[in-house]
């Protein structure tokens, strides 16, 4: 049985500024992204050249922190808002979805595309390799923070979360979903998309990917204690809102390699 180190969620201080490591995480996936979508766009095959990154990383930005925060507050905690309708917009209080976050990243990429002329599927594809390395970085946050702890178990790789407050050993499932959702969606993507394929494959992989990963590791992943089980005592929100994701990345897959 191994303990969590229990971190300080506060990497340093600058005066009366507090610079936590859950924001340093952040800041390190988008100079991650913005490196990996330097290699994709010196591809002679890009859509996107250099020069347009910036403004593309703009776009995702604004897209995964106002869909992240929009989307843990309507998915997870809903009737907070019902009862306390600002609270949506003190974000300093935490709270991120990634559901939400992917529902604000394609509105981003459809108003970039429009801006920019170019198709939807052009720069989605173009940015779905990039994603996996801010999952990846933000798991390993919930990690340093010991929140979204996995659920009690008998390996011997369990863990005692302080934070859960019951002394028991769990799952380190932050950790499980670091590997899955960063590493190896990150190395499947990255090797998929290193060669031309039909338009929405690419972001049909990612779909059809992350919706496997995240429902399989939710199998260890505690249920949010407010929710618990959604459907069949077993089915977790997680699950819930995974399951489209990967029904139409099955379909996206498909329909690109039938169209050619």
């Amino acid at each position: 049985m191994l303990e969590h180190p229990d971190f300080d969620p506060v990497a340093f201080s600058l005066g009366p500024l507090e610079v936590h490591w859950y924001g340093l995480t952040y800041v390190a996936a988008f100079l991650g992204g913005w490196w990996l979508a330097s290699l994709r766009a010196g591809r002679p095959d890009s859509v996107l050249t250099r020069e347009q990154l910036g403004d593309l990383l703009f776009y995702l930005a604004l897209g995964v922190i106002l869909g992240g925060r929009f989307g843990f507050v309507i998915f997870y905690h809903f009737d907070r808002f019902l009862s306390d309708p600002l609270w949506l917009f003190r974000i300093w209080e935490g709270g991120m979805a990634f559901h939400g976050g992917l529902i604000g990243v394609l509105v981003a990429m459809l108003l970039f595309a429009r801006r920019h002329e170019l198709r939807f599927f052009q720069v989605a594809d173009f940015v779905a390799p990039l994603v996996p390395i801010g999952l990846g970085l933000g798991r390993l946050g919930n990690f340093i923070n010991g929140e979204l702890w996995g659920r009690p178990t008998e390996v011997a790789w369990g863990m005692v979360f302080p934070a859960a407050g019951d002394g028991l050993a769990r799952h380190p499932s932050q950790l499980y979903q670091f590997a899955l959702e960063g590493v190896l969606l990150l190395v499947v993507l990255w090797w998929f998309s290193a060669k031309p394929r039909p338009r929405m494959a690419v972001s049909g992989l990612f779909l059809a990917g992350y919706g496997v990963v995240r429902f399989f590791v939710e199998f260890f992943r505690e249920p949010d204690e407010h929710l618990g089980f959604i459907a069949m005592d077993w089915m977790t929100m997680g699950q819930l809102l995974s399951l489209p994701m990967l029904v139409v990345g099955v379909a996206l897959m498909v329909w690109a390699y039938r169209r050619g």
